[in-house]
């Protein structure tokens, strides 16, 4: 059978009070490894807005403070930020979606420009791009105002064929869903991409996990997996529920990441728990954006999923350090 994931096998540890499990060694990849790297990421695009601004009164008309804001400050946000992301890393990052023919589209379609990444865009004409509005004072946010609605069924199928295009040039395919409909036809991308042999990683939304049966790996975090198999009782009963579940519907592996008791990988060939790396959290908003770009690039560039998921869990430890949705570059994470 095909090894998409280049798997070794793992030692069978997972966390506890008496022994944590140490973390995967640190593998240290060249920039030119990791430059051959070709990763497709396919989903949902956001417009991350923030406005910063002082608060200094209360306003008359209702019990609300008042934002005098200063500085405004885009950002890409969804699958966009994954795909910058691995740009960071140095990988060749494509990215598939769909946005608007609107002020916050020209928007993404410019700061995609200034990422590295490859853009592969479908433009509906009568679609809000999606916007996250932040306000914040004092770096604390206050308010977040959503702006979305979904994309039209002849762009969806429009994107389906592009898929088909640019799936030959691409190592490992990757998946972000945020449920803003842009993965209406996953089932039929995974299906394609496991029959040209390309690894499928999958970052989940919402509790119908069939859509992606027979992906080679899935990143739920805590709350996601809870909502598709229940609130488990102990971590005997998790592994469990999670070996049934990828047992049902042909995962290769699950990474499940667990905040700040790092990160569980489950696959055929073992359970390993890697502790999380102990840096002072700042924004956890879009850890899981980095740590699936930072899987796919090192798969990409030929590192087992051991190796991977080490790499990672430190990304992760770097970039909850930061503001917003943000990313981590080739000297942070081996420097």
């Amino acid at each position: 059978m095909p090894n998409p994931l280049n798997l070794r096998p793992m030692p069978e540890t997972m966390p506890g009070p008496a022994s944590p499990a140490p973390a995967p060694k640190l593998t240290v990849v060249p920039r030119e490894q990791l430059a051959a790297a070709r990763v497709l990421v396919v989903g949902d695009v956001m417009l991350d807005r923030y406005w910063f601004g002082d608060v200094n009164r209360i306003s008359p008309e209702a019990p609300v403070p008042v934002v005098h804001v200063q500085r405004q400050e885009d950002r890409l946000g969804g699958a966009a930020n994954v795909a910058r992301n691995a740009a960071a890393l140095g990988a060749q990052a494509g990215l598939l979606c769909v946005v608007g023919h609107d002020e916050p589209g020209e928007r993404i379609v410019q700061l995609l420009g200034e990422s590295g990444v490859n853009p592969h865009l479908e433009r509906d004409p009568a679609l809000l791009t999606t916007i996250k509005l932040r306000v914040l004072s004092r770096q604390q946010q206050l308010l977040r105002v959503d702006f979305e609605n979904l994309p039209a069924h002849e762009v969806l199928l429009a994107s389906l064929a592009r898929f088909d295009e640019l799936l030959p040039s691409h190592d490992v395919i990757l998946m972000s869903d945020y449920a803003k409909g842009g993965l209406t036809h996953v089932t039929q991308m995974i299906a394609r991409a496991h029959a040209a042999g390309k690894p499928v990683l999958v970052d989940p939304k919402g509790d119908d996990w069939e859509r992606y049966r027979g992906a080679t790996l899935i990143t739920p975090n805590r709350v996601e997996l809870r909502e598709v198999i229940g609130q488990w009782k102990s971590e005997d009963d998790l592994i469990d529920r999670v070996n049934t579940l990828r047992a049902d519907l042909q995962f290769k592996a699950l990474l499940l990441t667990r905040s700040e008791e790092g990160m569980t990988l489950f696959s055929d060939d073992g359970i390993l728990h890697a502790s999380a790396v102990a840096r002072e959290v700042y924004d956890v908003s879009g850890a899981g954006d980095t740590v699936i770009a930072t899987l796919a690039t090192m798969l990409g560039a030929g590192l087992t999923l051991v190796e991977a998921v080490g790499l990672a869990n430190r990304a992760a430890g770097i970039v909850v350090g930061k503001l917003g949705t943000a990313t981590v570059d080739y000297d942070e994470l081996f420097h």
